[in-house]
């Protein structure tokens, strides 16, 4: 049907159609910067006991990864049990569980988990446990049951330079910081010029969600102060917040960020000398 509708088409619908499908183009690959910035590496640990190959651990482990893919598809989160039975051997029990940031959509989710599940078994390998933190999901499995079991722990701060005798910015800080602990998931606030978020993993209970974002956000006065951005991330749930346009603006900013821009830039040049010349062929041929 498409070989007929190309072969039939006028010449002034061929350059119609052309300019459609690279506006189109266009959209979907000035996305990539915001892709790219999904997929930054965050954290990772590592159980540091490890399974044999073969093992009924291994297969457990195996069928956990592919079911994290294959549900990232539909959901942004979701948590698994596999050989928890009585005719499974205990060293073979796997739990596991993913979870997206609230703002992806779901192709973008379950891309995100794709390279976090490619990640994880490289980073940690034969690990009976592990954890993989990127910035735009999270992905986990242990052969002990951790699932709505409460975990402040920190497992990674990043915090940048501070910020001083700035008193209107301390007070929008505090009041997003204030905000975020009443997240039931994934939160969005702001105040004047600063930013936030704050998300709690699926497994987690109301209460227990609070609990470990109130931890998450007394971590982040602690020990990055007066920062003008920083992140906080626990066993069970994280925090951020920045001074708007930070991140934009930071030195430190990841190279993937600085490839993605780059890019999206590229790419909407070339869009747009291809639909000028796309837009001047029209022209000429409409005058012939």
């Amino acid at each position: 049907m498409l070989r007929r509708l190309h072969l039939h088409s006028t010449h002034k619908t061929i350059p119609a159609l052309r300019l459609t499908a690279l506006f189109f183009l266009f959209l979907s690959l000035s996305n990539y910067g915001n892709l790219v910035k999904a997929y930054v590496f965050i954290y990772a640990g590592c159980s540091q006991e490890k399974y044999d190959p073969n093992s009924p651990f291994e297969g457990n482990h195996n069928s956990i990864l592919s079911s994290v893919f294959s549900s990232s598809s539909e959901a942004s989160y979701h948590s698994f049990a596999i050989g928890n039975g009585s005719s499974t051997p205990p060293e073979g029990i796997c739990y596991g569980l993913y979870q997206c940031r609230g703002d992806l959509r779901t192709i973008d989710c379950s891309r995100c988990i794709e390279s976090a599940v490619n990640q994880i078994s490289l980073v940690c390998p034969y690990s009976y446990g592990a954890a993989l933190q990127l910035e735009g999901c999270y992905v986990r499995y242990e052969h002990v049951d951790f699932l709505g079991r409460l975990d402040t722990s920190l497992r990674f701060k990043k915090c940048s330079r501070s910020v001083n005798n700035d008193v209107e910015f301390f007070k929008r800080r505090d009041d997003v910081l204030a905000d975020l602990p009443t997240a039931m998931g994934f939160k969005v606030s702001s105040s004047g010029s600063v930013e936030g978020y704050a998300q709690c993993l699926g497994d987690l209970s109301s209460s227990d969600c609070s609990a470990c974002l109130v931890a998450a956000v007394a971590q982040l006065k602690n020990l990055c102060g007066s920062a003008a951005a920083a992140d906080v991330y626990l066993g069970q749930c994280y925090a951020r917040y920045w001074a708007s346009g930070y991140y934009d603006r930071s030195s430190d900013s990841s190279s993937e960020d600085d490839v993605g821009k780059t890019v999206a830039i590229i790419v909407g040049v070339l869009a747009g000398l291809s639909i000028l010349i796309v837009f001047l062929s029209f022209c000429r041929r409409a005058m012939e």
